[in-house]
């Protein structure tokens, strides 16, 4: 069987369908994937002589409703036998639709409605939302493939470096400067190496929290797979609830992920990672996470407690306790 597999973003979405993936290769030695991606996400995926990853501009070469009946009528020569659409958008659906003919389809439950109840102001159904990865390897499980995935960490030798992703896209998902800052003090202050992660763009700002403190340095990468190569030699990273908490999975990098107005109920937590590693108020204290699934949405009380009230202290006992310290 030859898959062509369908998703084009965001960075964190396209890292977490990588696990998945390489154990679908694993568990079915007959089976080949092509992944349709964007070009930036296609440098995500390691070597494989069964995985291919073809990045194509979807905002020019192959824009709109033409665009993508031209690029699926070139795909159409490389004899798919199923499209596992882990996207499910209107450009995924429409590619679908267009190669249907001779192919199974399958295509990505995002279990809206689920994500909607957690999420929502009032009467809130609250529980743990079957995680996306589960998700994605239902795609291939309605193809016919047998699935059953590990969702684990492969041990390698780590450094004791500590990394530290303080940024996220969303105010929702992005811890207060200040408590940054202080974690970044706290660390320098005993002795831990700790190395920083941003995106270019983020650079100068990461230079300016850590001005000052010897311990702590930026790291300067030369593309996507320097960063999850610098990552995997982490002992761990401390992250948002954001695309570098899954580089660390690929990366096989435990994680202390901070969480504001998202929750892990909803089922983005890294690929081999543990909610018990997660740094988070308690709904109990406030009743009003999580109030969205990607952390985009404006807060529901003005002052966005659910990220001011989490003081470094409480990642610093997990960072502790991770590390063998009490």
């Amino acid at each position: 069987m030859k898959i062509l597999a369908i998703r084009f973003s965001a960075l964190g979405d396209v890292a977490m369908t990588i696990p998945v993936i390489l154990e679908v290769l694993e568990q079915n030695p007959d089976v080949e994937i092509d992944v349709l991606t964007r070009p930036f996400t296609s440098k995500l995926f390691p070597a494989h002589p069964r995985l291919k990853a073809i990045g194509v501009d979807v905002d020019n070469q192959y824009k709109g409703f033409f665009g993508l009946w031209k690029l699926s009528k070139e795909l159409k020569t490389n004899k798919y036998t199923a499209v596992a659409d882990l996207h499910f958008v209107l450009r995924s659906r429409l590619i679908s639709r267009f190669m249907r003919k001779g192919r199974s389809i399958a295509h990505l439950d995002k279990g809206r409605e689920d994500k909607k109840a957690l999420t929502r102001k009032e009467n809130k159904i609250r529980g743990q939302i079957r995680p996306m990865t589960e998700r994605y390897a239902d795609v291939f499980r309605e193809l016919g493939l047998e699935v059953k995935l590990s969702h684990s960490l492969a041990g390698s030798s780590k450094s004791n470096t500590i990394g530290f992703a303080p940024f996220a896209q969303h105010k929702g998902k992005a811890w207060p400067e200040r408590h940054a800052i202080r974690l970044l003090e706290e660390l320098n202050a005993a002795g831990r190496d700790v190395l920083l992660f941003g995106g270019p763009d983020e650079r100068l700002k990461l230079e300016q929290m850590s001005a000052g403190m010897d311990k702590v340095n930026v790291h300067v990468g030369s593309g996507i797979q320097s960063d999850i190569d610098a990552i995997r030699d982490l002992r761990l990273m401390v992250s948002m609830d954001s695309a570098n908490m899954h580089l660390a999975s690929l990366a096989h990098t435990e994680v202390v992920s901070i969480w504001g107005a998202t929750h892990p109920d909803a089922g983005f937590l890294g690929w081999g990672q543990t909610v018990d590693n997660a740094v988070q108020v308690d709904v109990d204290t406030l009743s009003c996470r999580p109030c969205s699934v990607f952390g985009n949405v404006p807060c529901h009380r003005g002052d966005w407690a659910c990220m001011e009230t989490l003081e470094p202290e409480q990642v610093l006992h997990k960072i502790s306790a991770l590390i063998g310290e009490q």
